[in-house]
C-alpha cells in the first residue's frame, strides 16, 4: 500500500490506524455472514470497515455535494455506508445484527440482516436507476438459490434499498424496492 509517493505502509502500520479509529468511533467493522450453501463455495470471512458516520470521511476529503454528484461511484460508496448505519440501528432495535457476504465467486449482498430468531432478510444497495436495481435484484435471486433451505430458513425478504424514492413496493418476484426515506415506517 503506497502513503504519498515515496512511502510504503506496512500492514502492522495500517492494522494501528484501524484500531485507533475504531477505539475513537470513526469505523466499525461489519462481520461476514456465514449461511448454510447447498454448494461448497467458500466464503470470504473478513469484516468489512465502514465509517460510523459516512460526513467524517465527507469532510475528511473536503468534498461537497457538486463534487459528489459529478463522482457517482464515490457518491455509491457514501450511500452504502449511510445505508449500513441506519439498517445496524433498526436491526439493533429489534435485536439483530447486520452482516456482509462475499464469496469466492465475487458474488455479494452488502447487507444481511439477522435477527436471533434465526430470521433474516437480504440486502442490495443502489443509489437508483433501472438498471442498478435489476443488477441488485439479480444478485439477491442468486445468493437466495444457493442457500441450503433445508438447514436453515429462506431469507424472510429480499430488498434492494435505494437513494430516491417516494414509496416502497414489492416487484412479482418478491423483491423489495425500498427507498432510505421508507426505512423509517
Amino acid at each position: 500500500m503506497k502513503a504519498n509517493d515515496n512511502d510504503t505502509l506496512n500492514d502492522r502500520t495500517v492494522y494501528s490506524y484501524i484500531l485507533a479509529l475504531k477505539s475513537i468511533f470513526v469505523i466499525e467493522d461489519c462481520k461476514a455472514w456465514n449461511p448454510n450453501l447447498r454448494s461448497k463455495t467458500a466464503i470470504r470471512t473478513s469484516d468489512t470497515h465502514y465509517f460510523t458516520d459516512p460526513s467524517v470521511a465527507v469532510a475528511a476529503l473536503g468534498i461537497g455535494p457538486k463534487d459528489l454528484m459529478g463522482d457517482l461511484n464515490t457518491f455509491g460508496l457514501f450511500f452504502e455506508t449511510l445505508c449500513m448505519r441506519d439498517l445496524r440501528v433498526y436491526a439493533q432495535a429489534l435485536d439483530g445484527e447486520v452482516y456482509h457476504y462475499r464469496d469466492k465467486d465475487r458474488l455479494e449482498c452488502d447487507a444481511v440482516v439477522h435477527l436471533r430468531n434465526g430470521s433474516y432478510g437480504l440486502v442490495e444497495i443502489k443509489l437508483g436507476g433501472d438498471s442498478l436495481i435489476e443488477e441488485g435484484a439479480k444478485s439477491l435471486k442468486k445468493l437466495a438459490s444457493k442457500i441450503d433451505t433445508s438447514r436453515m430458513k429462506e431469507p424472510s425478504f429480499m430488498m434492494v434499498l435505494t437513494a430516491v424514492g417516494k414509496y416502497a413496493f414489492k416487484r412479482d418476484d418478491g423483491i423489495w424496492i425500498v427507498p432510505i426515506g421508507c426505512l423509517k415506517n
